[in-house]
């Protein structure tokens, strides 16, 4: 039997090399909206590093709830900022 931590190093892996082909293929024209609806999926990710940084009595998982946090904070912050970059292109002058 294969331990749970094995599968999961293996899940990370794969998952690696298929975001790397999937975003490999992706048009220039189409990179910044792609990111900017991933930036709001870190968004869901940030109440989830909140609830386990909250709810734990273990202090790695607190410190690792709080790193998630300012992680998904400035992923979440980048992404508005580029794509009000982008609108920002589009308006008459």
């Amino acid at each position: 039997m294969v331990p749970f931590f094995m599968v999961g190093i293996y899940v990370f892996v794969l998952s690696v090399f298929v975001g790397f082909e999937i975003i490999s293929k992706v048009p220039p024209m189409l990179h910044t909206p792609l990111m900017s609806g991933t930036n709001a999926i870190s968004g869901i990710t940030m109440v989830g590093a909140v609830l386990a940084a909250g709810h734990s009595e273990n202090t790695l998982a607190i410190i690792l709830g709080v790193s998630a946090v300012v992680c998904g904070t400035i992923n979440v912050v980048g992404g508005y900022l580029v794509t009000n970059r982008m609108l920002r292109m589009f308006k008459k002058k």
